[in-house]
């Protein structure tokens, strides 16, 4: 069944974060993910918690290509400028 991840990023490193960008298209291809929606207005509108600067809603074939993804050591470097672009949370629906 098809899986969402919901990627939520506050960025601090601007030129880490383009460096992921260039990167992160072969992580997703190879796990069969694309995103469906990508903003960069994203609003708290309940909570208390400050609004990402970048939001991304990603499509898995399933949840166990989703975790394939996060945890392929292929792509370690890719997740590793992520993370040092800023702090991001990937929730997986």
């Amino acid at each position: 069944m098809t899986a969402y991840a919901f990627v939520n990023l506050t960025i601090t490193n601007p030129d880490s974060f383009e460096a992921y960008r260039e990167k992160a298209g072969l992580a997703l291809k190879k796990h069969g993910a694309a995103p469906l929606h990508v903003s960069k207005e994203s609003e708290v509108i309940e909570g208390g918690d400050a609004a990402p600067t970048v939001s991304v809603l990603l499509t898995f074939p399933d949840r166990a290509a989703a975790k394939a993804w996060i945890e392929d050591p292929e792509f370690a470097e890719v997740h590793a400028l992520r993370r040092g672009s800023g702090s991001s949370n990937i929730i997986l629906m």
